[in-house]
C-alpha cells in the first residue's frame, strides 16, 4: 500500500513536564515526519484531530504517547490503517531518573528528552517498514469438533459445544460412554448443606447426549492419527486394541536424508509422511478436544503397605467398585491410608489431590452406612477438600463412627496397621477388616500417546514429562491449551478434578474449541495474541535446511519436506516469532514484525560518539511478562535508569541474534534479554521462548569476543509480570555492569 504518514505527539500526563517536547518533533522530522503536537491525544478533541487526518488521507498512523498497552481502541483507525505507538509516557516521562547529585533536574531532562527521542525515532521507522497483514483463511474450513472420551468431561464439552450450534462427535474406546462415572457407587453432595451423598446423574447425562441431534457417538473405537491444523484436522479411527501400520517419524540426519535422496537407503518415515492427505477416509475436524480422563496411579512400590501381596490391601478404587456391587457386607472396619508414610512420611501418594481426599471420606461413609456399627479409621498427611467440600468434611467429622488423624503408615501385616507421629501423640496400632489406598489420578497421557498427531514433532506432546504428564500448555495463563494450536484438554488429562470441577472444565474447552474454530475462520490468531492477523513468512530460495525453526517451534507449528524444507501451518502458528529468531538466514518474518524492521529500528537510535556518561544500552523485552513490568514499574513512579533503550518483543524466543551483533558493532554498548521465567515453574507464554533465547545468548560470547568485545555486555534475565518494583534493580545491575566495562569501542566506526 502507498503509505501517508500522520505523527502525533502528546503532552498530556505529564510528559511536556519530563521532556522537551520540540525535541521530540524535531526528532520526527529527522525521518520525514511531520508531527503534531496535542495536550490529551486520547480525548475526544485529541482523536477528532487524528481521525481529520486519516479522513483526509492519512492511513498510516504514529501515536507518541502512552503505552502501546493502553488506550488500544482509542487509537483504533480501523484495519485497513497502520498504527504504531511510540512509548514516550511510561518508557520516558513516569520512569525518569529523581535528580541527584550527580545529575540535577536540567540534566535529568535532557537524558529523560533523549531517551522519549529515541522511542519516537523507532516508532516513525517501524511505521515505514511494517505492513497491513493479510490474513490465511483456510479453502475450506470444517466447524465439526472431536471429543475424544467419552466420560463426564467428553459428554459435557460435547453438549456444550453441541448447545452453541456445533456438530459434536465423540470417540469413546470402551463399549458405552460415561467412563469412571459408571462405577460409582455415589457421589459428592452438589447441594447445600453438603452433608448427604447423592446418586449418581452420569444415567441422565448420557440419555441427554445421546439424544442430542448435533452429537454423533462412535464406541469401541480410538484415534489412530490425528493430521491437519486447525480448521483443517485429518482424523483416522480404528478398533480399540488394534495397532497402526506407522509410528512416530523418525529423525533423520542430514548425511542419512542424502542417502535416502540418492537411493541407498530406505526413509524410515516412509508410510508416515503424507499419510493423512493420501488417507480418504480420515475425517474432517475443525478442533479437539482431548478428555481421555486418568487412571488409578500404581501404589505397588510401597511394599511395606501390601497391596498387590496382601488381599486385605485395596485401592480406593477397587474398593468404589466393591461398594457399586454392594460387596461391602461383613467389612466392619475400614482404614484408609492417604500417604505412602515410611521414610517420605509428610508426602502424599503421587499424583493425591483434593480429589482423593475427599473420596476417602465417601467411602467413609459408605462403611457406616452399609453398617451402623462399623468403624471407619481415616489416616491422612494432608486432607485437602476445598470450597463447599469443606462443609462436608465437617460433616463427616461429627460422625463418631469415623476417626481421623494426622498420621504416618509404617506398616501393613494382614489386617492391621501400623502408625505414628499421630494427633494424638502416641503410636496406633489398627487392626481392620480392610485397608484402602488412597491412589492417585495419573492422566492417561501419561501412559500413552492417546492424541496420535501426525507432526513433525511426533505423536505426543513436546516436553510432557514438564508437567507429570499433564497435558498443559501454559498452566496460569491458559490453563486449557496444549502445545497443538486446535486441541483443548478438559477433565483428568489437564488435572485431577472432582465432577463440578470436571463440568466447569470441559465448558471451557468446548468454548476455546470454538473460538479456535472461529479464528481459523477469520484467518487471526488464538492466545497469546488474539486476533492477531500476521503468520510467518517464509523466502523459501535461500532456505538451507538447517531445520532450526522446525526444531524450535514450541507448538508444532512447522513439518518439513524429505529435505527437511519448513512446511507452514499457519492457523497451528501462535505468532511467537521463535522460529524467526531461530533462523540463521533471516528469512522468516511477519508483515509487521521482521528482521528488516527491528534491525532498522535499532539503527535509529542516536548513539553518542564521545559522552562517556551516555552509553546506549538495548533491552529486548518480551510482551507478556517483562514490557507490562516495566509499564507498571513506570505508574508506580519508579525509576529505570534512562540509558536503556527498550524495544518489545513478541517473545525472547523471536530474538534473532543478529539484531544483538549489529547493534553492538554498530557502537551500542550493551544488550539485555529481559524476559519470563523458565524451568520447572515457567511463565513463558509461548512455552519455551525465554529458555531457547538464553541457550542462545550462550553461545553469542565466542562471536563477540571474534569482534573484540567482552561477552558480558551480552545478558539475560528472567522477571515475572508482577515484579514491578524488583525490574528497576534488575536493570540497574545491568547497566552498571556495562559501565564499569566503559564505552563500546566500535562507537564511530
Amino acid at each position: 500500500m502507498s503509505k501517508v504518514f500522520g505523527t502525533y505527539i502528546c503532552s498530556g500526563c505529564g510528559i511536556a513536564d519530563a521532556v522537551d517536547m520540540e525535541a521530540l518533533v524535531g526528532a520526527a522530522s529527522e525521518l520525514g515526519f511531520e508531527a503534531k503536537t496535542h495536550d490529551a491525544l486520547c480525548s475526544a478533541a485529541g482523536r477528532e484531530m487524528i481521525q481529520a487526518d486519516v479522513d483526509g488521507g492519512v492511513n498510516t498512523v504514529v501515536v507518541c504517547a502512552c503505552s502501546p498497552r493502553v488506550m488500544q481502541q482509542e487509537f483504533n483507525f480501523g484495519d485497513d490503517k497502520i498504527t504504531v505507538r511510540a512509548n514516550i509516557r511510561e518508557g520516558a516521562a513516569w520512569c525518569a531518573e529523581k535528580p541527584s547529585e550527580e545529575r540535577d533536574a536540567d540534566t535529568v531532562k535532557e537524558f529523560t528528552t533523549e531517551q522519549a527521542a529515541d522511542n519516537v525515532r523507532m516508532a516513525c521507522t517501524e511505521a515505514k517498514k511494517t505492513e497491513l497483514p493479510e490474513p490465511y483463511k483456510l479453502e475450506t474450513l470444517n466447524r465439526e469438533i472431536l471429543v475424544m472420551g467419552g466420560g463426564i468431561a467428553g459428554i459435557t464439552a460435547a453438549t456444550e459445544a453441541a448447545k452453541a450450534g456445533y456438530k459434536v462427535t465423540i470417540v469413546e474406546k470402551a463399549d458405552q460412554i460415561g467412563g469412571k462415572a459408571l462405577g460409582w457407587a455415589k457421589q459428592f453432595p452438589t447441594k447445600a448443606p453438603y452433608a448427604e451423598l447423592e446418586e449418581p446423574t452420569i444415567g441422565a447425562m448420557i440419555a441427554a447426549v445421546e439424544a442430542h441431534d448435533n452429537i454423533s457417538i462412535i464406541t469401541g473405537t480410538e484415534v489412530a492419527r490425528i493430521g491437519g491444523a486447525p480448521g483443517d484436522f485429518s482424523v483416522t479411527l480404528k478398533p480399540t486394541g488394534t495397532s497402526t501400520e506407522w509410528d512416530a517419524p523418525a529423525k533423520v540426519g542430514v548425511d542419512e536424508q542424502d542417502k535416502i535422496d540418492k537411493g541407498e537407503m530406505e526413509d524410515p518415515n516412509k508410510g508416515y509422511k503424507g499419510y493423512m492427505e493420501e488417507n480418504p477416509e480420515a475425517q474432517k475436524f475443525g478442533a479437539v478436544i482431548l478428555a481421555t480422563g486418568w487412571v488409578p496411579a500404581d501404589v505397588s512400590e510401597y511394599e511395606h503397605l501390601g497391596h498387590g501381596s496382601n488381599d486385605k490391601v485395596v485401592t480406593n478404587a477397587e474398593f468404589e467398585k466393591m461398594a457399586k456391587e454392594g460387596k461391602l457386607s461383613g467389612v466392619n472396619s475400614v482404614a484408609f491410608v492417604m500417604s505412602p508414610g515410611g521414610e517420605e512420611h509428610d508426602m502424599d501418594f503421587p499424583y493425591a489431590n483434593s480429589v482423593t481426599s475427599m473420596v476417602a471420606l465417601k467411602q467413609a461413609k459408605y462403611v457406616r452406612e452399609s453398617n451402623p456399627d462399623a468403624k471407619a479409621y481415616v489416616l491422612y498427611q494432608h486432607m485437602r477438600t476445598p470450597g463447599h467440600m469443606e462443609l462436608f468434611y465437617k460433616g463427616v467429622q461429627q460422625d463418631d463412627g469415623i476417626f481421623l488423624t494426622k498420621a504416618t503408615v509404617t506398616g501393613v501385616e494382614g489386617g492391621t496397621v501400623k502408625a505414628k507421629d499421630t494427633l494424638l501423640g502416641e503410636d496406633l496400632e489398627l487392626d481392620v477388616d480392610l485397608v484402602v489406598l488412597a491412589a492417585g489420578m495419573e492422566p492417561t497421557t501419561k501412559h500413552e500417546h492417546s492424541i496420535n498427531l501426525a507432526y513433525r514433532q511426533g505423536p505426543a506432546f513436546l516436553d510432557l514429562d514438564l508437567f507429570d504428564g499433564y497435558a498443559d500448555s501454559h498452566f496460569i495463563c491458559f490453563p486449557y491449551e496444549t502445545r497443538r494450536t486446535g486441541v483443548y484438554t478438559c477433565g483428568g488429562v489437564r488435572k485431577a478434578m472432582n465432577m463440578d470441577e470436571t463440568i466447569d472444565d470441559a465448558t471451557g474447552a468446548a468454548l476455546k474449541a470454538i473460538q479456535a474454530m472461529v479464528c481459523a475462520d477469520r484467518g487471526v490468531a488464538v492466545h497469546p495474541r488474539s486476533g492477531d492477523a500476521t503468520y510467518p513468512e517464509f523466502f523459501f530460495q535461500r532456505c538451507t535446511q538447517c531445520k532450526r525453526c522446525t526444531e524450535e517451534c514450541p507448538f508444532g507449528a512447522l513439518d518439513d519436506d524429505a529435505k527437511g524444507t519448513p512446511k507452514p501451518n499457519p492457523t497451528r502458528c501462535r505468532r511467537c516469532g521463535t522460529c524467526m529468531g531461530a533462523c540463521p538466514e533471516r528469512i522468516i518474518g511477519f508483515k509487521n514484525y521482521n528482521i528488516d524492521l527491528v534491525g532498522s529500528m535499532l539503527k535509529s537510535i542516536e548513539v553518542p560518539e564521545d559522552e562517556d556518561d551516555k552509553l546506549r544500552i538495548l533491552v529486548f523485552a518480551c510482551e507478556n511478562d517483562a514490557y507490562p513490568t516495566l509499564d507498571m514499574a513506570a505508574m508506580r513512579k519508579h525509576s529505570v535508569n534512562n540509558l536503556i533503550r527498550v524495544i518489545p518483543v513478541r517473545c525472547l524466543g523471536s530474538v534473532n541474534m543478529a539484531w544483538i551483533r549489529d547493534a553492538l558493532s554498530a557502537g551500542m554498548d550493551g544488550a539485555l534479554l529481559l524476559g519470563c521465567k523458565y524451568g520447572d515453574d515457567y511463565q513463558c507464554h509461548f512455552v519455551k521462548g525465554s529458555e531457547i533465547a538464553t541457550k542462545r545468548m550462550e553461545n553469542i560470547g565466542d562471536t563477540l569476543s571474534t569482534l573484540g568485545l567482552e561477552p558480558e555486555r551480552c545478558g539475560v534475565r528472567q522477571v515475572a509480570i508482577s515484579d514491578y518494583n524488583k525490574v528497576p534493580e534488575v536493570i540497574e545491575e545491568f547497566v552498571e555492569e556495562i559501565l564499569e566495562l566503559g564505552p563500546n569501542p566500535f562507537k564511530g566506526f
